[in-house]
C-alpha cells in the first residue's frame, strides 16, 4: 500500500488526536475487553460505549448528533481508526445498547477510566504536597430536564439555579492541581430534591477513595468532644428521673381521687335511690343536692389531674427523646472514633488537605465531621446558623473593618468559641455593596466565613477571602461540564448510562487538559493558547478543534494531521506517536 492511500480526511481533526492519546491510555484495548450481555451484530456494544464516550468527549449536545449533525461523527473513518474501531454506530444502535448497560457494566467502564489517569493524578497529587497541601474543593451543580417529563428515573423536583425545577443534583469534587490547574476527582448523580447539607462527607469520601490517601484523623479532639459529653448525659439522665418521679407523684394523686371520687358517686347513688323510693324532692340545700355538688366538685379535679398525668406523661416523653437522641449521638461518635483509630492505624502516609465548600455544606454537624476526619476547613456559616452571634460581635467592634477586596470589608475573630458547637472557628464576617436595578446605591450585603486549621487566616484578612473565593474554579469546572461538554443534555434515560453519562463529563475535562499537555510535548505547532497547561483552552479545543477539518496520513500506528483550508487553524499539522512517558507515582 503506498503512502498516499494511508491518507483520510476527517471533520473532526482532535477527535483524532485524542483517539492517538486514548491509545496511549489503554482506553480503547480496555473498553473492548468489558464483558456484556448484549450481543454483537455489526458494531460490538464496547464500540458503542466508546462512541458515546466520544460524543461526549466532542461535545455533541444530542445523542442524535453522532448521525444527523452537518458533520456525522459515525461517517468520520479517521476517527474510528485512530479510537481502534473499523467504523461507528449509528445514534440509534449507540442509544439502544446505553438503554440496557447494567450497573456492573457502567461501574467496570468507569473504573477503566480512573485506572488509565490514575498515574497523572498521582504524580500531581506528589506535586501539590511538595508545595504545601492538597487542595480540594466540593461543590453541589443542578442537571434540570424539562418540567413535564416523565421518562428520567427518579427524577424529582429541587432548587436549581435559583429556581424549583425537575432533574438531579450531581456532587463533584475537585484538587488543585500544579500542572494542570483543575482535576476533576469524583462526579456523583442524585435526584433534584438532594441538598449539598446531605453530600459533605461523600464528597471527602470519594475523594479519598480518588485519591488513594486521607489525612490523618483528629482523633484526640473527638475523644476530647465524647468525653465533654459526659456532664450533659448526667443532667439529661437526671431529668428523665426527676420527670419519671413527677408523673409518679401525679399518678398516685389521681389514683387517690379516684378513690375519693368513686365513695362519692357510690352515696350519691344511693341517696337518689333512697330519695325516688320516698318521693322526695330535691332541694338546693338538701344532702342529695351537696352530695351531687361535692361529686361534681371531685370530677373536675379527676379531669384537672388527669391533664395533669398527660403533661406528666408528655414531659417525661420528651426527656427520654432528648436522653436517647444524647445517648445515640455518643454512640456514633464512639463508633466514628473506633473508625477513625483503625484508619490512622492504616495510614501510614496521611497527607495534609484543604477542603473548600460553600455555605450550603456549612451546617454545624457537617463541620465538626469534616474537622475531625482531618481537613483544614474554608467554608460559610449555614443559613441563619451564626447570623445571630456574627451580628452582636460586631455591635461591640464597629470600627475594625478592614478592606480585603474592591468592594469588601472584613471583621474577624480568632478561634472564637461557638455555642453547642464542639470546636473553636476562624469567624469573619463580610460586608460588600452590590448594585441594584432599583436604586443607584449600591445595597450592602453581610456574610459569615468560617475556618479551621493551622493556617493563620485572621492575620491575613485579604489572604483569607482570597483563598475562599479562589474556590470559584469549581464554579468554572461546572459551567464547563454544562457548555463544553454538555452534561446538562442528559442524552440516555436509564439510571447505569446516565451515572456513567456523568462520570465520562468529569472524566473529559481532564482528559483533554492532559492531552493538551502531552501534545503540545511533542508538536511545535499547537497553538499557544493550548500549551498553557493551566488553562489549555479547553472550550476552543472542542468546540472548534474538535470539529475542524484535517487530512490524516498514518504511518503505521502514528499519523500526521494536517488542518485544512476551512479551517481556522489552516497551516498548521501534528505529528501524533502512540507513545506516552508517565513518570509512575508510588502510594506509600
Amino acid at each position: 500500500m503506498s503512502e498516499n492511500e494511508t491518507v483520510q480526511e476527517t471533520d473532526h481533526a482532535m477527535l483524532v488526536v485524542w483517539g492517538q492519546y486514548a491509545h496511549c491510555l489503554g482506553i480503547p484495548q480496555e473498553f473492548a475487553q468489558v464483558p456484556m450481555s448484549q450481543k454483537t451484530v455489526e458494531h460490538s456494544p464496547q464500540s458503542k460505549v466508546l462512541e458515546f464516550l466520544v460524543a461526549q468527549l466532542g461535545g455533541l449536545e444530542y445523542l442524535k448528533d453522532i448521525s444527523l449533525s452537518a458533520t456525522p461523527l459515525d461517517q468520520d473513518t479517521a476517527v474510528a481508526r485512530a479510537w481502534g474501531q473499523e467504523g461507528w454506530a449509528d445514534h440509534s444502535g449507540v442509544s439502544r445498547t446505553m438503554s440496557v448497560l447494567t450497573e456492573d457494566e457502567a461501574q467496570q467502564y468507569a473504573v477503566i477510566l480512573d485506572k488509565a489517569t490514575q498515574s497523572l493524578i498521582d504524580s500531581e497529587v506528589q506535586l501539590a504536597l511538595a508545595c504545601g497541601r492538597l487542595v480540594l474543593d466540593g461543590d453541589l451543580t443542578p442537571r434540570p430536564v424539562s418540567n413535564g417529563s416523565k421518562s428520567y428515573p427518579e427524577s424529582s423536583y429541587g432548587y436549581m439555579d435559583g429556581k424549583l425545577q425537575l432533574g438531579y443534583q450531581a456532587a463533584v469534587i475537585t484538587m488543585y492541581s500544579p500542572t494542570y490547574g483543575r482535576l476533576g476527582l469524583s462526579a456523583s448523580r442524585h435526584t433534584g430534591k438532594t441538598v449539598s447539607a446531605t453530600q459533605a462527607e461523600s464528597l471527602a469520601l470519594d475523594a479519598e477513595r480518588r485519591l488513594g490517601r486521607q489525612p490523618w484523623r483528629r482523633t484526640d479532639l473527638l475523644n476530647w468532644r465524647i468525653e465533654q459529653r459526659e456532664p450533659e448525659l448526667l443532667k439529661r439522665q437526671q431529668r428523665v428521673a426527676e420527670a419519671a418521679a413527677s408523673l409518679r407523684k401525679t399518678e398516685e394523686n389521681l389514683a387517690q381521687i379516684n378513690e375519693k371520687l368513686s365513695a362519692l358517686q357510690d352515696e350519691l347513688q344511693q341517696l337518689a335511690a333512697g330519695y325516688a323510693a320516698q318521693e322526695r324532692l330535691e332541694k338546693p340545700h338538701s344532702r342529695l343536692a351537696q352530695a351531687r355538688n361535692k361529686a361534681d366538685v371531685w370530677q373536675k379535679r379527676c379531669w384537672r389531674c388527669q391533664n395533669q398525668v398527660t403533661k406528666a406523661q408528655a414531659w417525661l416523653d420528651r426527656q427520654r427523646q432528648r436522653l436517647s437522641e444524647w445517648e445515640a449521638e455518643t454512640a456514633m461518635l464512639r463508633e466514628r472514633l473506633q473508625r477513625f483509630e483503625a484508619e490512622n492505624a492504616a495510614n501510614s502516609n496521611p497527607i495534609e488537605a484543604i477542603l473548600r465548600l460553600d455555605a450550603g455544606f456549612g451546617t454545624d454537624s457537617n463541620l465538626a465531621l469534616l474537622i475531625e476526619m482531618g481537613y483544614e476547613i474554608y467554608s460559610k456559616p449555614y443559613g441563619n446558623w451564626l447570623s445571630g452571634l456574627l451580628a452582636e460581635k460586631r455591635q461591640s467592634r464597629p470600627n475594625d473593618w478592614q478592606k480585603v477586596g474592591k468592594n469588601a470589608e472584613m471583621l474577624v475573630w480568632k478561634a472564637a468559641t461557638i455555642p453547642d458547637f464542639p470546636y473553636p472557628l476562624d469567624l469573619g464576617y463580610e460586608r460588600f455593596w452590590q448594585s441594584s436595578s432599583d436604586s443607584e446605591q449600591p445595597k450592602q450585603a453581610l456574610s459569615g466565613l468560617l475556618h479551621f486549621g493551622a493556617t493563620q487566616v485572621t492575620e491575613d484578612l485579604t489572604g483569607w477571602f482570597d483563598d475562599y473565593n479562589s474556590r470559584q474554579t469549581i464554579e468554572a469546572g461546572n459551567k464547563e461540564a454544562r457548555q463544553v461538554f454538555q452534561a446538562h443534555h442528559i442524552k440516555v434515560r436509564s439510571l447505569p448510562a446516565m451515572r456513567l453519562q456523568e462520570h465520562f463529563a468529569l472524566f473529559c475535562a481532564n482528559f483533554v487538559r492532559f492531552a493538551a499537555h502531552w501534545l503540545a510535548e511533542q508538536c511545535s505547532q499547537v497553538p499557544d493558547g493550548w500549551k498553557t497547561s493551566h488553562s489549555p483552552n479547553v472550550k476552543e479545543q472542542v468546540k472548534v478543534g474538535a470539529h475542524s477539518p484535517a487530512y490524516v496520513q498514518w504511518y503505521g500506528k502514528d499519523c500526521l494531521v494536517r488542518f485544512k483550508e476551512r479551517s481556522v487553524y489552516v497551516g498548521r499539522s501534528f505529528f501524533v506517536r502512540r507513545q506516552i512517558a508517565i513518570q509512575l507515582t508510588l502510594r506509600i
